[in-house]
């Protein structure tokens, strides 16, 4: 236990340190129309979430190398572009390097069934990237993580899919990150380091775990954010808009920015839905693929209702902005 103490020290020292260096080197997210916040605020303190898995490692051994040398390279071009513009081709081919690296990890690189890793490559990547277009208000990518990663640890006591270790440091960094964001003000962003390392390493517990009982249903883990993010790319398909460029038509940007709901409560009611869901299904007493498509209907329905109320505000906001 005292070895999760000092390493709660550790990441609030590096935290802290890597603050100065931000505002040192200028490392900051500056608002646009299309953000969420007004002041200008450090970016990249989601960097934590690397530098806690290379605590991990330090403490506990060099369990998941082919893994944490991924996680290193995905979070390197993502700091990178935190701090200049890298183009999208050299991000993407970054992050499938890094899948393949995970891939390796999971000892599931078989070449004669190329098919299937490949759409689990392009499902992977896909994933990673919704997760960090979901980062946009203060609390949610720590909090979101915090209710992907308690189910996991929970299962692990029984299924021992992964070092629990590696599960409590990453909620331990997850936690210390949440101090300096999931409040009111934040101090920092995770930046896209911080989203998108986050969703590598809770892709790598999770991808485990389906892979070890074989049931891809546990993907509902990531429920919330899932739908989210490709029932609004659908949306801005019909409205034809390019989906690669940045907007402001998720459900909780509409939430925090036209419904004027405090960022906090936003983030809070994603993370409890989601863990909600989570332990729903591990609690669910019928068959789980009933309850996974009962959540998928249930949840699609909400957002399509909410959106049918409440986007017309965002397109009197835009229209505000043309004038």
């Amino acid at each position: 236990m005292y070895h999760y103490f000092l390493i709660v020290i550790l990441l609030l020292l590096a935290e802290l340190i890597y603050f100065r260096i931000a505002d040192r080197f200028n490392i900051i997210d500056k608002p646009n129309l299309r953000s969420s916040h007004t002041h200008i605020t450090l970016r990249g303190g989601g960097i934590i979430f690397l530098l806690g898995t290379w605590i991990y490692t330090a403490f506990y051994g060099f369990q998941y190398p082919w893994f944490l040398f991924g996680l290193t390279a995905i979070a390197g071009i993502s700091f990178v572009d935190d701090i200049r513009s890298v183009p999208n081709a050299y991000r993407l081919v970054i992050q499938f390097v890094a899948m393949l690296l995970m891939f390796q990890d999971y000892g599931i690189l078989n070449w004669e069934s190329w098919w299937i890793i490949l759409s689990a490559l392009i499902l992977c990547v896909g994933i990673i990237n919704a997760y960090n277009f979901m980062d946009g208000i203060n609390g949610i990518t720590g909090g979101y993580s915090l209710a992907v990663l308690l189910p996991l640890l929970y299962l692990n006591r029984s299924l021992h899919f992964v070092d629990t270790n590696f599960l409590v440091v990453s909620i331990i960094s997850v936690l210390v990150f949440c101090l300096f964001n999931f409040r009111r003000k934040a101090k920092c962003f995770a930046g896209d380091v911080g989203s998108v390392s986050i969703a590598f390493i809770v892709l790598f517990a999770l991808g485990r775990l389906i892979l070890q009982t074989g049931d891809f249903y546990y993907i509902l883990f990531l429920c919330v954010y899932g739908i989210d993010s490709v029932l609004t790319i659908v949306h801005r398909i019909l409205l034809h808009e390019n989906i690669g460029k940045p907007h402001r038509k998720h459900i909780y940007q509409l939430m925090a920015n036209e419904l004027g709901m405090p960022h906090i409560l936003v983030s809070s009611i994603y993370m409890l839905l989601q863990l909600s869901i989570s332990f729903g299904l591990i609690a669910f007493p019928l068959h789980k693929w009933l309850y996974f498509v009962l959540v998928v209907l249930v949840v699609s329905v909400v957002y399509v209702l909410f959106k049918r109320k409440y986007y017309y505000l965002h397109e009197e906001y835009l229209k505000s902005k043309v004038i």
